[in-house]
């Protein structure tokens, strides 16, 4: 009986439920904004944090765990040193043209032009960037702090140094290895079952920025906004692609068919890391060799930002140096560049950009109460700045085993279903 009501029954697919819940979101949030529905505000403001909680809360041990197997994974890989160069590489690469077109998107729009804004407008962040702190801030004065303050880049640092001196033990440190494997299999396990809460999350998180925020502090920052989303969308649609087509030579729509779950997911979420389990997943269902996607996934979720550490901090120099009237020239448009590249591990896969933002004003000798002038609308902006970042740590994979000739195309051409739509994924196998 049961069985024949299930079979009655269709089965929503993950995408559908994401949009339904965007939708039912930006309901909720009119009718709480519009009719001043206090107790509707804070129940979504509410359901938005748990579920953002939830995932931040296997984040320290997932990031661990992952860099430090994904390190010893590399042993299982022919020329592993090779591919971790190239996976470097591309990164830099894709960095390098994304801060392009958001420097070029700035100069052409100027965002900062007629938007009301003061700088009298703007605040001192809470959360700062510096050269000084962020290559100090590498090395942590305790192995428990980096955990509960939750501080990603040094616990990468950590779980490398781990990592590497397995990888010198050889087969001493094999104990250690099967049970760090066994602990990121469960990490991940119970991170599946909090997205599959992403619809959930997604009704709290967007319904709380429309009742919070409203359309009228979106026109302040129209042009800016705007600039923003298509950036992404330009990186996301034109140049991966492109890549694809050309230096990997595969189909780019078999690409966004596969990436699809972990692009949609991130977007929700605002978080890498939180996606991580996701966007491996379906990097290996794309024909990407699972020892090589342990590693490459891991470190491009803690390091490759393409909307945050690219696209975003350059339209956001040129913003904010608009409003406070600071002329930048050619030597500034390539310090940018130069942060952009060099420092997007500051940004460390979690929500938000501020240490990178603060790191590139800095870095330019631009006033940092400037972040102040982009708190208020960096959640609508974070989505598509995450799901940027997602989709391009997902694509580098697939290129470098493609030029490696690792790469199963066999599998990559007929990948169809979603991994989030599966009812027990094996994350790990």
């Amino acid at each position: 009986m049961s069985a024949s009501v299930s079979a009655r029954i269709p089965k929503v697919p993950f995408w559908a439920q994401i949009v339904a819940g965007l939708v039912l979101g930006v309901l909720l949030g009119w009718i709480a904004r519009s009719q001043d529905v206090s107790w509707l505000k804070e129940t979504l403001a509410q359901v938005g944090d748990i579920f953002v909680q939830l995932l931040k809360l296997a984040v320290a041990p997932l990031v661990f765990f992952a860099i430090l197997v994904s390190i010893t994974n590399l042993r299982k890989v022919n020329n592993a040193a090779r591919l971790a160069t190239r996976t470097l590489l591309w990164f830099m690469i894709t960095s390098l043209i994304a801060v392009a077109i958001g420097l070029a998107i700035g100069l052409v729009t100027n965002p900062g032009a007629g938007t009301g804004l003061t700088p009298q407008d703007g605040k001192l962040p809470k959360r700062e960037g510096s050269w000084i702190d962020f290559l100090t801030g590498i090395v942590p004065t305790d192995v428990i702090t980096p955990f509960t303050e939750l501080n990603v880049l040094q616990i990468v640092f950590m779980a490398a140094v781990a990592g590497i001196a397995a990888l010198k033990l050889g087969d001493k440190a094999q104990p250690i290895l099967t049970l760090s494997e066994s602990v990121l299999e469960l990490l991940q396990k119970a991170l599946w079952w909090v997205i599959r809460l992403a619809p959930l999350g997604t009704v709290g998180l967007i319904g709380f920025a429309i009742a919070d925020y409203g359309w009228d502090l979106i026109g302040k920052y129209a042009t800016f906004t705007a600039d923003v989303y298509i950036g992404c969308a330009l990186v996301l649609f034109g140049v991966y692609p492109l890549l694809l087509a050309t230096v990997a030579k595969v189909n780019p729509l078999q690409f966004f068919k596969g990436a699809w779950p972990a692009i949609q997911l991130a977007f929700v979420s605002r978080s890498s890391v939180g996606t991580m389990p996701v966007t491996q997943k379906v990097t290996e269902r794309l024909g990407v060799p699972k020892e090589y996607a342990s590693f490459a996934v891991p470190f491009g979720a803690t390091t490759k930002m393409d909307g945050c550490a690219a696209i975003y901090p350059a339209l956001a120099a040129i913003f904010i140096a608009q409003i406070f009237d600071v002329q930048l020239g050619i030597g500034d448009y390539l310090l940018i560049a130069f942060v952009s590249v060099i420092g997007s591990a500051a940004t460390a896969g979690l929500t938000g950009a501020t240490v990178m933002l603060t790191l590139t004003l800095s870095t330019l000798g631009l006033p940092l109460e400037g972040v102040g002038l982009l708190m208020a609308i960096d959640p609508i902006l974070d989505m598509v700045r995450t799901a940027t970042n997602v989709a391009g740590q997902a694509l580098v994979p697939v290129i470098v085993s493609a030029r490696e000739k690792i790469l199963d195309v066999e599998r990559y051409d007929t990948v169809t279903a979603s991994p989030v739509d599966e009812r027990e994924p094996a994350l790990a196998a």
